[in-house]
């Protein structure tokens, strides 16, 4: 089969039949308003008309005519200069019952010379449409001719992926270079009444350079020498990187042009030096002032993500949140400035905007910043705050996501957040609200498994009110604010996470009936959280013991060819603590 001839239409004031009101006649009509033609819509009355398409047609950007189609719609809907002939058709007309009139159609089409574009059935197709990228005057089309069903697609995002962003406007840049030189030299030729020499003319379709491309010019050749300009942005073309053509701008366009004077003969035979400064242009590509917020995970380096290791390599200033592990804070580089924010009780909003500032004062000298979080940035991290603030100081965050403790540490307890027949929700709760207060506990529910995060350094006051009656109010400590409780039973199952991850992980395996005094047993070790639910004992129980305690974590044991040398570290050394009064034994 031979290859199809691309081409791109100029299509402004044209007419595009479409018969059809289904969505495909929508996409068509779509696609006919961006290249400035007029869609005509052949739709009868009782037909049913895609949503946005009627929206289209209400607003009149659309023409609709509501009887079936004719043979002489063909020729009576075009414009006045074409012998009302319109220009192309699309037949969005599916199934087996259409097929005859989407034959008839393409028949009539071909007889009178008008491309023609029906739905599923290239062999009546004279034309198709390309998966299109579009920026500004350049436009990239990818077809497979009909084999490859959703392949162009995904070919034409590779392709565009590649491309420095907003290229579109370094090609209407380079263009107007173009245009200007052409101009300036075609008046010095009529002035110098010289025509031996003519501008190189470009094609898009011309696949290689003119073997006079890389031709050396001498002092001597002057008829070349004129136009040098045309054959230098020809060079730039051919060999700069993308990367550095998108960052010419109009101000360059006004030095490339001034640094060749007008063609003379005392010209011709001076060596000119380049019109653009090359180390400018790659200063002008490096990365600017940026601020990324990063999350680090639950606690070991080996479930950072790709993107944050990488920005933990690259930044030049790193602000972190007092609870990163040190085992991702012994990543970053010796040469890059760390600041950790100085939260304690009483202080968090304070410490909060010294970071905040830090962040702005860096930015505004050029930093890379690196807002280092627990987590993910997102999950009960003020990212989205932080993200508002610097956006309103001109500097939009580049927010990476973290694997969530809220999810990843009730795994690393072997606690499944959701069990089919157990648990068929996962709610994420904090335990300390806005200035410290008590949050309303979640109502009870057998099938859910609840995730607290920031609570046990309150566990007490928060088991308190979980499992008071919902009906009960609990005053909140030296505040007349009522918290209801969440009536849940004392014997629910629950399990205390700390350092998630780590080497000296340490689980507390309980109920919400001793989990408040094994807390106190066996002290703390932030950050953890609280998981609430039946979940909490599918995979592994108590024995019957109060609390059992579980140090150590190996969940990438075996895995070392994967996860490097910084992974959990040691072996679980597992202690069952069953408790008999406030001391017991071990």
């Amino acid at each position: 089969m031979p290859s199809l001839l691309l081409t791109a239409h100029d299509c402004v004031g044209h007419v595009h039949l479409i018969i059809g009101s289904n969505s495909i006649a929508n996409a068509r009509c779509a696609k006919s308003l961006e290249v400035g033609a007029n869609p005509i819509i052949i739709a009868p009355q009782e037909a049913e008309v895609h949503y946005a398409l009627k929206d289209k047609i209400d607003a009149g950007y659309v023409t609709r005519s509501t009887a079936a189609f004719h043979d002489e719609d063909l020729t009576r809907w075009g414009r006045d200069e074409v012998d009302n002939i319109v220009d192309a058709v699309f037949v969005a007309l599916g199934g087996k019952e259409s097929l005859a009139t989407r034959t008839h159609i393409s028949h009539l089409c071909r007889r009178l010379r008008i491309p023609v574009n029906v739905l599923d059935s290239p062999n009546l197709c004279t034309f198709s449409l390309p998966s299109t990228h579009s920026d500004g005057p350049l436009q990239i089309g990818i077809t497979t001719s009909g084999k490859g069903c959703k392949l162009a697609t995904r070919i034409r995002r590779e392709i565009a992926s590649l491309l420095p962003p907003d290229f579109g406007s370094a090609v209407e840049r380079l263009g107007t270079i173009r245009r200007r030189i052409w101009e300036e030299d075609h008046r010095s030729y009529q002035t110098l009444e010289d025509h031996t020499a003519v501008p190189e003319n470009e094609d898009d379709d011309i696949a290689a350079q003119k073997p006079t491309f890389n031709q050396l010019v001498s002092e001597s050749d002057h008829a070349a020498a004129k136009t040098r300009r045309i054959r230098w942005l020809s060079q730039i073309c051919e060999y700069w990187p993308l990367r550095r053509l998108a960052f010419i701008t109009d101000a360059d366009i006004d030095t490339i042009l001034q640094s060749y004077s007008t063609i003379s003969s005392s010209t011709i035979a001076t060596p000119s030096p380049p019109p653009l400064d090359i180390s400018a242009l790659e200063i002008r590509a490096r990365p600017q002032a940026r601020i990324i917020l990063a999350g680090s995970g639950p606690g070991s380096p080996s479930l950072l993500t790709l993107a944050t290791h990488r920005a933990i390599l690259t930044a030049t200033v790193i602000l972190a949140d007092k609870l990163v592990p040190s085992a991702i804070l012994d990543l970053i580089p010796r040469r890059t400035p760390l600041h950790i924010a100085r939260k304690f009780p009483g202080n968090a909003e304070a410490a909060q905007n010294e970071l905040l500032t830090m962040g702005l004062e860096a930015l505004q000298n050029g930093h890379t910043v690196l807002r280092l979080k627990q987590g993910d940035p997102y999950i009960y991290g003020r990212g989205s705050e932080e993200f508002a603030w610097f956006e309103e100081r001109g500097y939009r965050p580049i927010v990476l996501p973290g694997i969530t403790s809220a999810l990843s540490a009730p795994l690393f307890a072997q606690v499944p957040a959701t069990s089919r027949g157990i648990s068929d929700q996962v709610l994420i709760c904090t335990g300390t609200g806005r200035k410290g207060k008590a949050p309303e506990p979640p109502v009870y529910n057998d099938s859910i498994t609840v995730v607290f995060l920031m609570a046990l350094h309150r566990i007490g006051e928060l088991v308190e009110s979980l499992v008071a009656d919902s009906a009960t109010s609990l005053p909140e400590k030296d505040e007349q604010i009522a918290v209801k409780g969440g009536g849940w039973p004392e014997d629910t199952p629950c399990a205390v996470v700390e350092r998630a991850s780590c080497s000296d992980q340490r689980v507390i395996r309980s109920t919400l009936q001793f989990v408040v005094q094994a807390v106190e047993a066996e002290g703390s070790r932030p950050p953890g959280l609280l998981v609430l639910g039946k979940a909490c004992e599918v995979l592994k129980g108590r024995g019957g013991a109060r609390w059992v305690v579980e140090e150590g974590f190996n969940g990438f044991d075996g895995l070392e060819d994967v996860v490097g040398s910084y992974g959990g570290g040691g072996n679980m050394r597992e202690m069952i603590t069953e408790r008999t009064g406030e001391m017991g034994h071990v």
